[in-house]
């Protein structure tokens, strides 16, 4: 019997595969669990599609955040706050104050896609690396000024 894999199932196959299972498999593991639906030419038609659909969303996701990074690279912020005489901060920068400040430039970036090597807790200039997924991104110039 034919089967499309609603779920990965172990030594059958991946999400989204047209696999060959025995009845007895199907009928007595495979469904009742909902792992699988059978695969008649409407189902696999519509699977299809679903696939497409997501696909060309995912594309265009991938594009626009592609854009947003290329706007936001190369770009530093600014933060001017009160330090000690040895240039240490009272407190810190994190990466939710990052995210605050780029959404008052215009950039709706989340605090957790912000990276830092480590915490921002002395003046001077320090660099941020902003991932978005699949390989995109960009890095960003955080500068730190005496208030």
């Amino acid at each position: 019997m034919k089967v499309i894999l609603q779920k990965d199932v172990k030594d059958v196959g991946k999400v989204g595969e047209v696999v060959s299972v025995s009845d007895g498999f199907a009928r007595n593991f495979l469904f009742p669990r909902k792992f699988a639906s059978e695969a008649t030419e409407t189902r696999v038609h519509e699977w299809e599609h679903l696939k497409r659909v997501a696909d060309a969303k995912k594309k265009k996701a991938v594009a626009e955040r592609q854009a947003l990074l290329t706007k936001v690279s190369g770009n530093s912020v600014k933060f001017k706050v009160a330090a000690g005489d040895s240039d240490k901060l009272f407190g810190t920068i994190t990466t939710t104050d990052i995210s605050k400040e780029l959404e008052k430039l215009g950039h709706s970036i989340d605090r957790r896609d912000i990276h830092l090597e480590e915490p921002i807790k002395l003046l001077g200039t320090h660099k941020a690396i902003i991932r978005l997924g699949d390989g995109l991104e960009a890095s960003l110039q955080i500068v730190v000024e005496r208030a």
